[in-house]
């Protein structure tokens, strides 16, 4: 028996869930999960299978004991923590390093965080204490385990920090929002039900995304969504949600509209979710969203992007205390699985040099986005681009109707058109699939579009092209291009290095690297 109990005091107490082996009959079970309960928690005396389910537990308990609906911040278990390891039928003390490994996980992930008492990374769904049937649905969507976005940000939001989330185009940045949505409001359901989260983004497409998205993950749990945009009827989404909704998705200025005409209560909302923070804050949205968050009651507010400026931080401490800041990859740089091939075209050859690569067996690598600065831009170019070429190309764009933009997308999606012309409405978060290159036709005013705009061509980390036609047009972001395709590894145009404004890029950027080592 003494032998036994040295070397339960000696072997590592199990940090994870799926560490855990199953339990065999008559054995005590996790009170989390169901695994073998080998420990006993010294706070509550139930049986559990690892730390991390203890953790769990006591976030749980804390849920349990507080009045508020609204899911507390919990303190984690600490470091020399006092757990017991079963020994027969008796409880052995043990002291025990809680995950001494985090730092370096993050490290290897690429995740960086600010904040008090910030959770640890999960590695599995099923450690996040999800209901069963929101973890089929994962599954049942194709997802295996978590991105690195979700790894962190998914416990975070559980228990009800409020976060800023930096992370690649493709990441995964809407399931990861997703999940603590759809849990809070199955969990914490109200009668007669009334929304409990709400959702925001820039675009319409965007919105119908998310809520498709949603529907998916809340699939044969109590939870509905509304969808509330411009370009569908109001009277229909008023209708909806006096029916009864848990989570509502929209634009911020039908959102106001809606709230304007009709009389509906907005303090059961719980949670609000930013998405594409940056454009929300610095493209006209920033009164209609403040508006919006004032007329809630002080809720639990997630926020997320691709790029994250100095102003958008300081605006998101501004709606929130206690801020946790996620950084996931290379902060406001495009994904490292976009291959990058910038071309000094001038702009009266741009057209020519697009229909060459459509009808280029080599570069041409459907289906392709191709993005454009006019709504007028992009009916043209898509015309002439299946007169030209013979490839068929659809627009998209804010002028189009509801259903005339939603049938483009979904003839996309399904292989009847090779090629989408758009403007910065599909730039987004819209998440288009099997996109693997994208063209940028007319350079945008910023590099932090550019960047959205190209991580069309990267899903989850997977593979992807995009080409940049520039010219002295461009000349305002030669200096933030540069640095861009520099940090890429993709090859520069001789014209734009040649350009003097680049040329001063280049010096400055030198300097400053003779600086830092010492030359």
């Amino acid at each position: 028996m003494a032998t036994d109990e040295n070397q339960a005091l000696e072997s590592d107490v199990k940090e994870k869930c799926w560490d855990q082996r199953e339990a065999l009959p008559g054995e005590p079970v996790c009170a989390v999960c169901g695994r073998y309960g080998e420990y006993i928690c010294d706070e509550t005396d139930d049986d559990i299978c690892s730390l991390e389910c203890k953790t769990t537990l006591l976030i749980r308990l804390a849920k349990s004991q507080t009045s508020s609906a609204q899911p507390p911040s919990v303190k984690l278990p600490a470091r020399d923590e006092c757990y017991y390891v079963r020994d027969g039928n008796n409880k052995t003390e043990l002291q025990i390093l809680t995950n001494t490994r985090t730092e370096q996980l993050r490290a290897k992930l690429e995740i960086s965080v600010q904040g008090d008492n910030v959770p640890e990374p999960v590695l599995s769904f099923g450690s996040c204490n999800l209901p069963q049937k929101l973890l089929q649905n994962l599954e049942a969507a194709g997802y295996e385990m978590p991105t690195p976005v979700q790894m962190q940000a998914i416990p975070s939001a559980l228990i009800g920090r409020s976060m800023l989330v930096s992370a690649e185009t493709g990441s995964g940045k809407t399931c990861s929002f997703l999940v603590p949505v759809v849990d809070y409001c199955t969990k914490f359901k109200n009668n007669p039900q009334t929304p409990l989260a709400m959702v925001l983004a820039p675009t319409r497409e965007l919105c119908i995304q998310v809520e498709e998205q949603a529907k998916l993950l809340g699939k044969g749990l109590p939870f509905k969504t509304a969808l509330v945009v411009g370009g569908d009827a109001m009277a229909g989404q008023v209708h909806r949600i006096k029916q009864g909704v848990s989570m509502i998705v929209g634009t911020p200025g039908r959102l106001i509209d809606l709230l304007t005409k009709h009389d509906f209560e907005m303090d059961t909302i719980k949670i609000l979710v930013l998405d594409e923070v940056d454009c929300m804050i610095q493209r006209g949205f920033r009164e209609q969203v403040m508006q919006i968050f004032q007329a809630l009651s002080q809720p639990q507010v997630l926020m997320y992007s691709a790029t994250v400026s100095k102003e958008v931080e300081k605006v998101a401490g501004s709606m929130a205390k206690d801020l946790t800041i996620v950084s996931v990859g290379r902060p406001n740089k495009p994904s490292g699985a976009v291959r990058q091939l910038a071309i000094w075209v001038e702009s009266n050859k741009k057209k020519q040099k697009l229909f060459d690569i459509l009808t280029s067996k080599q570069h041409f690598k459907p289906p392709v986005v191709v993005f454009v600065g006019s709504r007028i831009g992009a009916d043209l170019l898509s015309e002439a681009i299946t007169m030209k070429t013979g490839v068929r190309a659809l627009s998209i764009h804010g002028e189009k109707k509801m259903k005339e933009r939603r049938d483009v997308v979904r003839s996309f999606l399904v292989g009847e058109v090779s090629v989408i012309v758009a403007t910065g409405v599909l730039g987004r978060g819209v998440d288009l699939l099997s996109v693997r290159q994208v063209i940028v036709f007319d350079m945008p005013n910023s590099t932090k579009e550019y960047v959205h705009m190209i991580g069309r061509a990267s899903r989850m980390g997977e593979d992807g092209a995009a080409i940049v036609f520039v010219n002295e047009e461009n000349k305002k972001i030669f200096p933030e291009l540069v640095d861009i395709l520099e940090s890429s590894g993709a090859a520069i145009p001789r014209e734009l290095a040649n350009s003097r404004r680049a040329v001063n890029s280049f010096s400055v950027g030198r300097a400053q690297k003779k600086r830092k080592h010492g030359y």
